[in-house]
């Protein structure tokens, strides 16, 4: 009786547990660079975003951007504007839009593409013959995009 009740209890914990969705890269709508929608069903996750910028093997944000709230993180880099403060000089759709595809925002930016799959050749063991396939996996993930912007969002002047 006790392990009907609980596998009945474990069934129903499971069927109570949202699902969580994503927009796939191909899908995401750009209006004038910004992405209104969340592209992860989940909220994002602030200091989940914190530590994807700080990654070297994920965002790797810290590389081209300076970002004073992360003190601890070593090597900072100067290519791209510093992000204190980024937002206040940019809402939530915009700032996702930048995080995703920032050439649909700034014509000519060397900033990469953090979620798309097409029309580029990414260099790496990992994906070397990928490109000819026409698709790579983004380099974040839906979630990893909302966890950014997230942690983004907590950057105000």
């Amino acid at each position: 009786m006790t392990r009907q009740l609980i596998l009945a209890s474990l069934v129903a914990l499971y069927a109570a547990t949202p699902a969580v969705s994503e927009t796939a890269p191909k899908d995401v709508s750009y209006v004038d660079g910004a992405v209104v929608a969340a592209l992860s069903s989940a909220p994002g996750n602030a200091e989940s975003g914190a530590k994807v910028m700080a990654s070297r093997a994920q965002g790797n944000c810290v590389a081209c951007h300076q970002v004073s709230a992360m003190p601890t993180v070593s090597f900072q880099g100067n290519i791209g504007p510093a992000l204190d403060g980024v937002a206040s000089r940019y809402d939530a759709a915009q700032l996702r839009g930048i995080i995703a595809n920032a050439k649909m925002m700034f014509d000519g930016t060397v900033m990469p593409a953090f979620y798309k799959t097409t029309g580029y050749i990414r260099p790496g063991n990992a994906y070397t013959g990928k490109a000819a396939e026409g698709e790579l996996p983004p380099i974040l993930d839906a979630q990893q995009v909302e966890d950014v912007l997230a942690y983004l969002l907590t950057l105000k002047e």
